[in-house]
């Protein structure tokens, strides 16, 4: 068991250290841009900042990774590590956009004004590590959670929101200026069409990514639990889980480590059921409840 705790504390302080890293380079990226009130190759710095899709995104990442922090605090604490599936989801959304992000300033926006420029001062942040950080967090370190095709869906939300907005506000109104370029320097009719289903090709690979990370890294760990408990007295060892997870615990809420127990059912050849498991480290951890007080 210690090995495996060992295991999954790696994994989790993994997931504190990229996520504190995003964290910090995306603040780092917009408070550039909010200080910077003039820019000669930037129109929209200070508090304009915020009609950018780019900020915006990076932002939106930015929260989905604060998020992550508490549980990844809390998994070291108590050794048991797993993000809830609607913070991956959200994860999977914000990384989809930051993705779209990456790739625009790449091959739409420097080629037209320049590389260095658009991968220098904050853009260096917002264009380029926060993106590639967050692609490489979400693809090959979070691996809680298998994302169903339907899941991609949501990753057009912001797009989608974004899109309307900049097309009412440029093409409808006047009151922005085309600053992206997408309904002047090329064809309006091409980006309208192209950059949903871009959006949504772009959320296919990194869930592939993602899901392949995580069916890996399940049978990594179904193999350790094989290895580790083949031949060990399953109630034994599920009494000193919740023996030592009431230890640990101090809210005095019973939280059952499913994904353990299942790993653990896996391993052992016994006649007990799933629930059996539960109902015994239920019972476990309700003794030690009760003597504490």
């Amino acid at each position: 068991m210690k090995r495996i705790e060992n295991v999954n504390r790696r994994k989790c302080l993994l997931t504190l250290l990229f996520s504190a890293a995003v964290v910090i380079c995306v603040c780092v990226g917009v408070v550039m841009n909010l200080t910077t009130l003039e820019d000669e190759n930037f129109d929209h710095m200070g508090i304009e900042t915020f009609c950018m899709f780019t900020v915006n995104s990076n932002i939106f990442m930015g929260i989905a990774m604060f998020l992550t922090l508490p549980y990844t605090v809390d998994g070291l604490r108590n050794g048991y590590f797993r993000l809830p599936d609607w913070l991956v989801r959200l994860l999977f959304v914000s990384s989809t956009a930051l993705s779209l992000t990456f790739l625009v300033s790449l091959f739409i926006l420097a080629p037209v004004k320049g590389f260095v420029l658009i991968f220098t001062g904050s853009r260096f942040f917002l264009h380029g590590l926060c993106p590639i950080l967050a692609i490489l967090v979400f693809c090959f370190v979070l691996k809680d959670t298998h994302l169903t095709f339907a899941s991609t869906f949501l990753s057009l939300i912001p797009v989608f929101i974004y899109a309307c907005i900049y097309y009412t506000l440029v093409a409808v109104l006047g009151h922005w200026e085309d600053f992206y370029g997408f309904l002047t320097r090329i064809p309006s009719w091409i980006s309208i069409s192209a950059f949903l289903p871009l959006t949504f090709g772009i959320a296919t690979v990194l869930r592939i990514l993602h899901n392949r990370s995580c069916r890996r890294y399940r049978e990594q760990a179904k193999k350790q639990y094989q290895e580790a408990f083949r031949a060990k007295d399953m109630h034994e060892v599920i009494i000193h889980l919740a023996a030592r997870n009431s230890k640990r615990d101090t809210t005095g809420n019973i939280v059952i480590p499913y994904r353990i127990l299942k790993m653990l059912l896996s391993s052992a050849e016994a006649e007990e059921s799933f629930e059996d498991y539960c109902v015994l480290y239920m019972k476990e951890c309700l003794k030690h409840e009760i003597n504490q007080e």
